[in-house]
């Protein structure tokens, strides 16, 4: 049996105190009718007849149930409905022109959103300098450039470019069409969706000036961008244009392989310090640009050729033709780029080199070039045809002695 200890004391008539090891109690009410609270929080309410030992006693804790006798009533609101499935499936209303909108405004919304009639754009611009910005916009990125209409999409752009137009501030844009993206295709290689701002405007012009051979002008407009990512894979492309190697290393120093982006980046490096003739260095990025394999297979076989382009320039032969024969396991047909941004063409090549004994007399011959659609159904019958070729020219009679041959994007020729 343990000890126990409790202390009561009158505070007033009617108000009494108690102490115990577990809190503090106050106790108030007449004879035959008591309110006890204790500092746990605990409630209790006593009614009684004095002298006839009949009573009544209900207790709570404040915020739960009672522990004995009746349940203490605790007032909760009711709860709300969840909404049904219609109701959670239906999508916020999109905001529409007000009665005061001017006529430009209202009719751009018409053909953009609520009716989508693009071909009508240069119309609504028509109606209002206010309208002609944005409806410019519009009209080259999902008009003139799907249909490969670079002219016009080319002098739009220039002109919007002049005028510092960004779409990402567009009032318009940002009220009526807020989840708007813009396809972009830095590489052959690689495609992205992206939000509409001035350097999405900066880097479609500068593909377009380069596709019409004005590559310092290109340059001119990546450089005046903020740089990012997407900037860098331009440029890096526009400096190897012009053989500015140094430039392509200095640009991808302490580039890791984060995504397909930097992988195309890692490709860049390792051709410039090939270039350049450090041939470590860039099968050290080759093999970064490698080390991924779930990247896009574009990817893998543009670093699998050039790395292949490395070894052959330091005369490991064996060791180029795994690499080049990977790419053909996969890929007969391994598609080289040429031409303006819409006109993407596989070249198949073959040459003959011939040596004879009095030196080193390269002859070219046979040299076939298709131009294939990369989507139609000739690329499948090209692939094969360059399997064969393959075959027949690893058996060629000596004397002559053929080397099957890859394009690669910047123009060169690897040969076996």
């Amino acid at each position: 049996m343990g000890f126990r200890f409790r202390k009561s004391f009158k505070l007033a008539p009617g108000i009494r105190m108690s102490v115990t090891p577990k809190g503090l109690g106050v106790s108030a009410g007449p004879r035959g009718a008591k309110l006890s609270v204790h500092s746990s929080g605990r409630v209790r309410t006593t009614a009684s007849i004095p002298g006839s030992g009949l009573s009544y006693s209900q207790s709570a804790k404040t915020g739960s149930r009672s522990r004995t006798g009746a349940t203490a009533t605790v007032k909760r609101s009711a709860p709300r409905a969840a909404p049904n499935a219609s109701q959670a499936a239906t999508p916020p209303r999109q905001p529409a022109p007000g009665m005061l909108a001017p006529k430009w405004e209202k009719r751009l919304w018409e053909v953009t959103v609520n009716r989508p009639d693009l071909p009508a754009l240069p119309q609504v611009a028509a109606l209002d300098p206010r309208a002609h910005q944005v409806a410019a916009f519009l009209e080259t990125f999902y008009v003139l450039l799907p249909r490969d209409d670079f002219a016009p999409a080319r002098q739009r752009l220039e002109w919007l470019w002049q005028e510092g137009y960004d779409p990402s501030t567009d009032p318009f844009l940002r009220k009526y069409l807020p989840h708007l993206t813009v396809p972009l295709n830095p590489t052959a290689e690689i495609s992205c969706e992206v939000p509409p701002d001035r350097d999405v405007l900066g880097l479609t012009l500068a593909e377009l000036r380069q596709a019409s051979g004005e590559l310092q002008l290109a340059i001119d407009c990546v450089e005046s961008l903020t740089p990012s990512t997407l900037a860098a894979v331009s440029l890096a492309e526009l400096y190897s244009l012009q053989g500015r190697w140094a430039d392509v290393v200095d640009l991808t120093n302490g580039l890791q392989n984060e995504d397909e982006l930097s992988t195309y980046l890692l490709i860049q490096r390792g051709v410039a310090l090939r270039e350049q003739r450090f041939f470590e260095a860039s099968r050290e990025a080759f093999k970064k640009a490698l080390s991924i394999r779930s990247r896009p297979a574009a990817l893998r076989h543009l670093a699998l050729v050039e790395r292949g382009q490395c070894y052959l320039a330091e005369g490991k032969r064996s060791m180029a033709s795994k690499d080049f024969q990977k790419v053909l396991a996969e890929n007969a047909a391994y598609p080289g780029t040429r031409g303006s941004p819409g006109e993407r063409r596989i070249v198949v090549t073959r040459s003959l080199a011939v040596q004879n004994r009095e030196g080193s007399t390269f002859v070219s011959a046979a040299r076939e070039s298709a131009a294939i659609s990369a989507a139609s159904a000739a690329a499948r019958e090209s692939a094969a045809l360059s399997v064969a070729l393959w075959v027949a020219i690893e058996s060629a009679a000596a004397g002559a002695r053929a080397r099957p041959t890859i394009e690669t994007s910047h123009g060169s020729v690897a040969h076996i």
